[in-house]
């Protein structure tokens, strides 16, 4: 008997950097969503004080900008071990993480350095929350895997 193998993929088997992937993308672009669009405009639609919906935005902001930054780092490294270091140039959901994490950094730094300059802020949010968006709608990235089958 002659033995031949044949690569498929398991069905409906997904690896853990694609959970991991679905997972850190659920929680930043979620996260940034659900506070700008949602949370802040409900919490200024009840009645409370401009000034303490503001007061809730600054305080939580940086908090997502910051779970921003580590979900985006992971996702980095799950898109080098599921394609190559390449790749985070190339491809468009590398090149979309890769502005994410500056519009992160920059956020942080401009914020530490020029406070009163909330403009760019609110912008560097905007665009990891619409970077997001985006990536949102790109394909995870998965690594295939070939089981042998021995006949």
């Amino acid at each position: 008997m002659r033995s031949s193998r044949f690569a498929i993929s398991k069905p409906g088997s997904r690896d853990a950097g694609a959970i991991s992937w679905l997972l850190a993308q659920a929680l930043w672009v979620g996260g940034l969503w659900l506070l700008h669009f949602l949370l802040l405009p409900a919490i200024a639609k009840i009645g409370l004080a401009s000034l303490l919906v503001e007061e809730i935005g600054n305080t939580l902001r940086p908090l997502l900008v910051g779970l921003t930054a580590v979900c985006a780092g992971l996702q980095v490294l799950v898109l080098i071990r599921a394609e190559q270091l390449a790749s985070l140039w190339r491809d468009t959901r590398g090149q979309l993480l890769l502005v994410v994490l500056v519009m992160a950094g920059s956020y942080f730094v401009v914020r530490k350095l020029l406070p009163e300059v909330g403009l760019w802020l609110m912008f560097s949010y905007l665009v990891m929350a619409f970077c997001g968006l985006l990536l949102v709608l790109q394909p995870v990235p998965q690594k295939t895997q070939a089981y042998a089958i021995k006949r």
